[in-house]
């Protein structure tokens, strides 16, 4: 298996509690697939991306990428946050080939990060600046920048979540060229369910409090998808069921919890 998780567990400390927020994750990941992690707020998605980007060790359980245990950050392992974080005093290109600086010559990393660019379809922009930008661009170039270190996983978490519904419905389409060009590995959190749909192979749906697998549903639509297509239309709305569900159950727990303090 290509990336294994198995048993993980996260706690924190909150005020001399401990609360947990991942409970007996278990997934497991085929290589080229793309996987969303898909529930509430406070489910654990972004926690469970940190862990297998190295960035959180879990309280218990592990993390494997081709047999090997993770423990730390590595260039096998791309990451994209939901804001750009580009240097402002680099150019585009320069912003691409700055993890590259260690990895090979300018010369050799220049090529690399024109050749991202293209993928992302930013090539006239090489030689602009970060703040000439709008914030899908500047998406588009921490994307070329992930890329560029030839992960062999790409993280995203939220990447679209701070666009607007037009921009980000644009980059859901730019997105789904690059994987069906590069068939990276992607392990996607979002809050969309129109987004997972549209992007991915698997959906997990998470619960909370503490974050678990609900269901893990296998996204049977050929590509590339149009996003009125009926079957997915199906898709979000068994999804949203599934959600209504869940959030009903939290709810009426914190009400009885209330009840009887």
């Amino acid at each position: 298996m290509f990336l294994n998780i198995q048993d993980v567990q996260k706690s924190f400390e909150n005020r001399g509690n401990k609360e947990q927020v991942l409970q007996d994750i278990n997934l497991k990941v085929e290589e080229g697939e793309f996987i969303s992690l898909l529930g509430p707020s406070g489910c654990g998605k972004s926690t469970l991306l940190n862990i297998v980007a190295g960035l959180l060790s879990p309280s218990s359980g592990d993390v494997f990428l081709d047999s090997k245990r993770i423990t730390k950050p590595g260039k096998d392992r791309g990451m994209v946050f939901q804001q750009a974080a580009l240097f402002p005093w680099l150019s585009v290109e320069e912003n691409v080939m700055f993890p590259l600086r260690k990895e090979m010559s300018k010369k050799e990393a220049k090529v690399v990060a024109q050749k991202y660019l293209k993928l992302v379809q930013l090539s006239p922009y090489a030689k602009h600046s970060p703040h000439e930008l709008s914030g899908g661009m500047q998406q588009r170039v921490s994307i070329a920048r992930a890329l560029a270190m030839n992960p062999r996983v790409l993280l995203m978490d939220e990447p679209f979540g701070a666009l607007d519904e037009q921009t980000r419905t644009r980059l859901h389409d730019v997105l789904e060229n690059i994987w069906l060009e590069t068939k990276k590995t992607v392990l996607f959190v979002t809050h969309s369910i129109q987004e997972a749909v549209k992007l991915s192979d698997r959906i997990i749906v998470m619960g909370t409090h503490p974050g678990t697998i609900l269901k893990d549903i296998h996204v049977d639509i050929e590509r590339p998808r149009d996003r009125h297509l009926e079957e997915m239309v199906q898709y979000e709305q068994m999804i949203m069921e599934l959600l209504k569900a869940e959030i009903d159950k939290v709810v009426e727990e914190e009400l009885q919890y209330e009840a009887s303090h």
